[in-house]
């Protein structure tokens, strides 16, 4: 830990940490770049920074600008949405498998937008009913995991009996939308970055506009601190229940944003801190190494989808599941090879 001081400010940060975080976002823009120019109208990466400039053809910035810059946008801020919601779970309830997936928030935001799919509702209600499902879950979970004060193991076992009940309806309504509807769902379960445009990046950037500042700055000292435990975080001054419910409106806020842009994403809410923890080695939630590197590994997964399968494209979501998965069984062979299970 080394300190920066200055006549007015003083930060104290981890070489190793602020090391990660510098190449997470150099990545970060290095697949920005290779994204934008990549597709059947290929641009070369000094055209497309010159595009970005605001030089550039009116063709390249048709393409560049218009119809592939908003679903990269999209990528960087719903991978940044998902980790540091992550980070956050994983934090409150001190157990790494602490995420929206899991906890069952983004089932409940799946229950609003097939809910919506069925009454027939358009693209925008289907975002709509995808926050208010998620928000709805958020509420049940906490109230039917509180008993003076929300402990983090009954979250977890109140999240996954909430996320097997919603699982249940998900498959119920999609029994009873029409054959159309049904596919549409699908894809959109899936988790997709096709077709999105600037509509759907604005409530993104309000979101983390306004959430992103409410646990990075807000409760991000108090999660360190929650984490040696209740009762050290209470004789410390720190305002636990308060602190916990704050963070877990402002993460259950962002997984449904999240979710309404692209769809119920999967593992990156899992994975981006476990990795952003290996990268910094520092303890604590490590919220914005998580937010970089759950936008860097959503950018090369839509990279990926984009690509593996010359004339095809896959959903994000199945890139993301494959790699999430991948690395969860890693994480429990090595977990069982030192002897942790």
């Amino acid at each position: 830990m080394r300190v920066l001081r200055t006549t007015a400010l003083s930060v104290r940060y981890r070489p190793r940490a602020l090391a990660a975080s510098i190449a997470c976002v150099l990545l970060a823009f290095a697949a920005m770049v290779v994204t934008l120019g990549s597709g059947d109208y290929r641009i070369p990466p000094g055209e497309v920074l010159r595009t970005l400039a605001g030089g550039g053809s009116m063709a390249d910035h048709f393409i560049v600008v218009q119809l592939r810059l908003p679903r990269v946008v999209t990528a960087l801020l719903v991978g940044a949405a998902l980790a540091l919601a992550g980070a956050a779970f994983q934090s409150l309830v001190r157990n790494p498998l602490g995420s929206p997936d899991m906890l069952g928030f983004t089932e409940g935001a799946a229950t609003g937008a097939l809910v919506v799919v069925v009454a027939g509702g358009s693209s925008l209600a289907l975002a709509c009913g995808a926050v208010a499902g998620g928000v709805a879950t958020g509420v049940g979970v906490y109230v039917l995991a509180w008993r003076r004060g929300v402990h983090g193991y009954r979250l977890i076992l109140v999240g996954i009996g909430v996320s097997a009940i919603l699982s249940g309806v998900n498959g119920y309504l999609m029994t009873k939308a029409q054959l159309m509807d049904a596919a549409r769902a699908m894809l959109w379960l899936t988790g997709s970055l096709d077709g999105r445009g600037w509509s759907d990046v604005v409530p993104l950037v309000v979101a983390m506009a306004v959430l992103a500042p409410v646990v990075i700055v807000g409760c991000g000292r108090a999660l360190h601190v929650i984490e040696m435990g209740d009762d050290v975080a209470r004789a410390l001054g720190v305002p636990v229940e308060r602190v916990r419910l704050a963070t877990l409106a402002a993460a259950v806020l962002l997984t449904s944003f999240a979710a309404a842009a692209a769809g119920p994403v999967s593992f990156v809410a899992l994975t981006a801190p476990q990795l952003a923890r290996r990268l910094t080695r520092a303890p604590g939630p490590n919220l914005i190494p998580s937010m970089l590197v759950g936008a860097v590994l959503l950018t090369c997964a839509d990279l990926v989808a984009q690509h593996a399968i010359p004339g095809r494209q896959l959903p994000v979501g199945v890139v993301t599941g494959l790699l999430g998965g991948g690395y969860l069984i890693w994480l429990l062979a090595a977990g069982r090879k030192a002897g942790r299970i």
